[in-house]
């Protein structure tokens, strides 16, 4: 592999991972990006690219669609950025041959997925996997960077967005609130069973903390069945924030439990105290990173399965009891208040 001098880059593309978490994971490395090349142009594309618009990380967010026939339609778009270099972070064919539509140069990432005639830097992927943070970090080679840092952490903007956080969530209260994110975008193999989420809730109120149920739109019919399942007196904010407030509604809470999700990510890079629920994927390769963070995991042979749908009983997220949860939860949110 030919090695590719900083000095040649004037313009960066970075193609961003396409889920909230892996994009929260690429923060390291974009932070690394930005530090060592200097004054030289960055952008951001993705999914979430414009999230990011106040990280600090980049001089421009273009977002991304998901769907491949809309990604298509963008690309003169793209090329009018002239990206000279393209910094691939996602694995698939699909981005090494939108880099190549673009007229990019040189294009850097890792040889998988039978891409590696595409580009023009193709890094051997690691064996064994690393953490997904360090995979990252290990694409900076080609720019003559080390890896430094390898924690995500999420600058919060004074103020921002303070009346719409109030009336979700004002601040204040007599005991800790503790977020529990019900879905997963991965699939249902992911999920802990609802009614175990609804002992939580009733568990957690004994202990004079109080439950907030986060989600998206989608999760709100499960949402109203675990507010009932628990009795009421569950405060549910699922699909009632937004992209651009979840990193401070987050902030707002004492702790969150959630599944191996891109909530827990951002969380955990905000500085709340995370609990992570595993079981169909390996905590070893996406275990959040952040100050406190638990991750639970009891997998049955069939672990790390990744498969996004159970074949059998889902014995991995079953054998988590409740009441390891609330210890997890309460030795959080001690260690944070005392």
């Amino acid at each position: 592999m030919n090695s590719l001098p900083v000095l040649e880059v004037r313009h960066l593309v970075v193609r961003l991972p396409n889920w909230l978490g892996d994009t929260v994971m690429a923060l390291p490395a974009l932070r690394a990006l930005r530090a060592g090349l200097g004054g030289r142009e960055i952008t951001l594309l993705g999914p979430w690219a414009p999230l990011l618009l106040d990280q600090g990380v980049a001089d421009r967010a273009v977002a991304y669609p998901r769907p491949w026939r809309q990604r298509l339609a963008r690309t003169r778009e793209i090329r009018r950025l002239r990206p000279e270099t393209v910094l691939l972070f996602p694995n698939s064919l699909e981005s090494a041959v939108a880099a190549w539509l673009w007229g990019a140069r040189w294009v850097v990432g890792y040889a998988t997925d039978g891409r590696r005639g595409l580009l023009s830097h193709g890094l051997p992927p690691p064996a064994p996997r690393r953490h997904q943070v360090d995979e990252y970090l290990g694409l900076l080679a080609p720019f003559g960077l080390g890896e430094g840092e390898a924690t995500p952490r999420w600058i919060l903007s004074d103020d921002a967005h303070r009346e719409q956080l109030e009336t979700l969530l004002p601040s204040g209260g007599a005991g800790p609130r503790i977020g529990i994110h019900l879905g997963a975008a991965f699939g249902p193999s992911k999920l802990w069973p609802s009614d175990r989420v609804a002992v939580l809730c009733r568990e957690l109120r004994a202990r004079g903390a109080s439950p907030v149920l986060l989600g998206a739109p989608s999760d709100a019919a499960l949402a109203d069945l675990i507010v009932a399942a628990a009795g009421g007196d569950v405060l549910s904010l699922v699909g009632k924030d937004a992209p651009e407030l979840l990193p401070h509604l987050l902030a707002r809470l004492d702790s969150l439990v959630s599944m191996d999700t891109g909530v827990a990510h951002l969380a955990a890079a905000v500085g709340v105290p995370v609990v992570t629920l595993f079981g169909p994927t390996d905590p070893g390769l996406t275990v959040p990173r952040g100050a406190d963070v638990f991750a639970i995991w009891k997998p049955p042979p069939c672990a790390p399965c990744f498969l996004a749908v159970c074949p059998i009983e889902h014995p991995c997220m079953r054998s988590i009891g409740v009441d390891e949860v609330v210890q997890a939860v309460e030795a959080r949110v001690g260690a944070r208040r005392g």
